[in-house]
C-alpha cells in the first residue's frame, strides 16, 4: 500500500503525519485521512493479534477478536478521545484493543465483523505459521505487542530503504551494504569494497550514509505514531530500549 505521508523533506519541522491525519478526523473527514488510517490499521495488526493470541486465545478467535476490533475502532472513530498531547499510536491501539477484548463476548464476533467481512486483509495460515516459527518465549502479552510493534516499525524503515536503492537500480548495493547497517560487520570491510568494487574510503562513505538515512527513515516512521513532535525522540529511545532488551 502506498504511504499517504505529507512528509516534506525529513527533520524539516515536523509533518503532516499518519496519525496526525488520523486524529484531524475529530474535525472533519477527508479521503487522505481514510487512506492513512487504513494504512496504520494494516500495518498494525500483527502486534496486535500476537498480543491477542499470548493473552491464550486460539487462532480463530484471535483473528475474530483482532478483525472485531479494527471493525468497531472504524465505525466508532474512538480515536476523538485521543488527547492529542498524549496521543502515542502504539499506546492508544493496545488501550483500546484491551478495552474491547474486556467487553467482547465471543458469540457477538460474528456480528461485529459484520458477517465476517475482513476490515484488515491478511491470510490467516500464513500468519499462524510467521507466529509459530518464531522462537518460543515466555513474554507477557504486553512485552510480545511491544516487540512486535519495534520490529514492525524497524522492518518498515528497512523496506522503505531497500525500495529507495531499488529505485536507483542499487538492489546489489544494498544488499553488501545491508550487512553493516546496525554495525555489526560480519566481514572486514576491505573485503566487501572489493567485492563491490570500491576502494575502503569509499565504501566507508557509502556505510555512513546508508546508516544516516536509515536513521531519517526509522525517525520519520516514529514521527508517523505520534501527534506531538516532542514525543519522537522519546519513542525513539523506547524503540531501541525494546529491540536491546
Amino acid at each position: 500500500m502506498t504511504s499517504v505521508r505529507a512528509h516534506s523533506p525529513r527533520g524539516a519541522g515536523f509533518p503532516t503525519t499518519r496519525w496526525s491525519l488520523v486524529l484531524a478526523l475529530k474535525q472533519n473527514s477527508s479521503r487522505e485521512a481514510e487512506k492513512a488510517l487504513a494504512e496504520l490499521c494494516q500495518i498494525y495488526w500483527y502486534p496486535l493479534y500476537v498480543y491477542v493470541r499470548k493473552r491464550g486465545h486460539s487462532s480463530d478467535d484471535a483473528q475474530d477478536l483482532t478483525q472485531a476490533f479494527f471493525a468497531e475502532f472504524l465505525r466508532k472513530r474512538d480515536f476523538e478521545k485521543v488527547d492529542p498531547n498524549k496521543g502515542r499510536l502504539r499506546t492508544y491501539l493496545l488501550t483500546s484493543l484491551q478495552n474491547f477484548i474486556r467487553k467482547t463476548q465471543r458469540k457477538t464476533l460474528a456480528m461485529k465483523r459484520g458477517g465476517h467481512q475482513s476490515i484488515v486483509s491478511w491470510d490467516q495460515q500464513a500468519t499462524e505459521d510467521r507466529l509459530q516459527a518464531e522462537p518460543a518465549d515466555e513474554l507477557t502479552p504486553e512485552t510480545a505487542f511491544e516487540r512486535k510493534w519495534a520490529a514492525t516499525v524497524v522492518e518498515r524503515a528497512v523496506s522503505l530503504l531497500r525500495e529507495e536503492f531499488s529505485q536507483k537500480k542499487q538492489s546489489a548495493a544494498f544488499d553488501h551494504l545491508a550487512s553493516f547497517l546496525w554495525g555489526d560487520k560480519v566481514a572486514p570491510y576491505k573485503v566487501v569494497a572489493d567485492q563491490v568494487q570500491m576502494s575502503v574510503g569509499a565504501f566507508k562513505v557509502a556505510v555512513h550514509r546508508l546508516r544516516r538515512r536509515y536513521r531519517e527513515i526509522l525517525r520519520g516512521e516514529i514521527a508517523d505514531t505520534v501527534a506531538n513532535p516532542d514525543e519522537v525522540e522519546e519513542e525513539l529511545r523506547h524503540l531501541i530500549n525494546v529491540i536491546s532488551g
